[in-house]
């Protein structure tokens, strides 16, 4: 079993760590799951894709989780054969035959997306004309207020959504209903209007909805001026009252970075300071893809060994650079460290639980992070941050 360290501190003080060092608090993980799954009422899907790392879905499932958003079947496989208990929703609305077959077949999925005639076809065609089986409709949601818009790749037009649901319908399976209002949504008025849209849908295909799945999109707390996840709910809950969802209709959700953003930091070290400029051994193509995207949301803290004179300048704000040949490999700050920052010391990044490990590359030669787990759940407060007015500035 790895060893549990106190903190980031000890991390630093015990490993000296040569290559970027992921911390993984299981406590919080544990703490985010229980609070959503009890403030949700419905089902709640962890989307595996925002951070599939065996310590975070063990957590994860510790907490309560047994339903996940898988998008791959290496995903539903990762899921079921771990987690004999789970289900595992196959939310890609576009799927190879080979893996239709697998995740019906063999992992015994049972919960499918479309967003096309074609792909209700193949499914209804690979599963032999399977009738026991939810398949839900992926709707086209605009963009409105969410960080990263995921608009524009999937998603049927209400028109086109009526008639895959009386397809769905007439097939003998459950219908669903599902959409994504975007990543990082700061606005529960986005739930409230994709929900008014769905009604419309459900009126015109004139179908009884089995599932209605509000996707994910739910916020990490950054900058501290997010809606709570229960305003959410509030919103949804409203919305289907609104479209006079019925009682029968079972409600799900996917959240990703809502349930593991603050429970994972990376430690990385610098290995050159030239100016307001750090070298560090962990970039863009390493795990922090999201400080190049998202910008200046993520607090940090300068770490030294104990028995070193710790930094105590003032704040100084620093441009980021990874440890790649690529010049793509820069994260544009300010981000606020003490301004005594020099190389050698090691630098704790937080709130990296979503779309860090994920999206870490080999690219370049460079070591993919190892995991730690650490038991403090502190949340790193010490420096400044972009609001989210800066925020949406940065993504328009």
């Amino acid at each position: 079993m790895s060893p549990v360290f106190a903190s980031a501190q000890e991390v630093v003080n015990t490993l000296r760590p040569r290559d970027p060092v992921l911390c993984v608090r299981p406590g919080v993980l544990e703490q985010n799951a229980r609070r959503m799954i009890a403030a949700f009422p419905g089902d709640v899907l962890y989307a595996v894709k925002c951070n599939a790392g065996q310590p975070v879905l063990d957590a994860l499932y510790a907490g309560g989780v047994r339903h996940f958003d898988t998008a791959t079947i290496a995903e539903v496989r990762q899921v079921s054969d771990r987690y004999a208990d789970a289900d595992c929703h196959f939310m890609h609305p576009v799927k190879s035959r080979d893996a239709i077959a697998e995740a019906y077949f063999v992992h015994g999925v049972r919960s499918f997306v479309v967003d096309h005639p074609d792909e209700l076809e193949k499914i209804l065609d690979v599963t032999e004309g399977a009738a026991d089986m939810t398949v839900s409709v992926r709707l086209e949601i605009p963009n409105r207020n969410a960080m990263m818009s995921l608009h524009g790749k999937f998603g049927a037009t209400p028109a086109e959504a009526a008639t895959l649901l009386n397809g769905v319908a007439a097939s003998g399976n459950r219908t669903g209903l599902t959409f994504h209002v975007g990543s990082q949504c700061v606005d529960t008025a986005a739930f409230s209007h994709a929900i008014d849209l769905c009604g419309t849908v459900i009126r015109q295909a004139g179908v009884t909805l089995d599932v209605l799945d509000v996707g994910g999109g739910f916020p990490g707390y950054y900058t501290g001026e997010e809606p709570e996840f229960a305003a959410f709910v509030a919103a949804i809950v409203s919305g289907c009252k609104r479209i006079g969802l019925p009682d029968t209709c079972r409600l799900q959700c996917e959240p990703g970075r809502a349930l593991v953003a603050d429970a994972v930091s990376v430690i990385a070290r610098v290995e050159l300071r030239r100016g307001n400029k750090l070298y560090i051994n962990d970039g863009t193509y390493g795990s922090l893809a999201e400080l190049k995207y998202l910008g200046n949301c993520f607090p940090m803290q300068v770490v030294r060994p104990q028995g070193e004179n710790p930094a105590m300048g003032a704040p100084a704000g620093f441009d980021l650079f990874g440890p790649t040949c690529d010049t793509v490999d820069t994260m544009p700050g300010p981000f606020w460290l003490s301004d005594d920052v020099r190389e050698g010391d090691w630098i704790e990044i937080g709130r990296l639980g979503a779309y860090s490990s994920a999206l870490s590359t080999r690219f370049n030669g460079c070591a993919s992070a190892a995991w730690v787990n650490v038991s403090d759940s502190v949340v790193l407060t010490s420096t400044r941050v972009a609001s989210l007015d800066e925020l949406r500035r940065r993504a328009a």
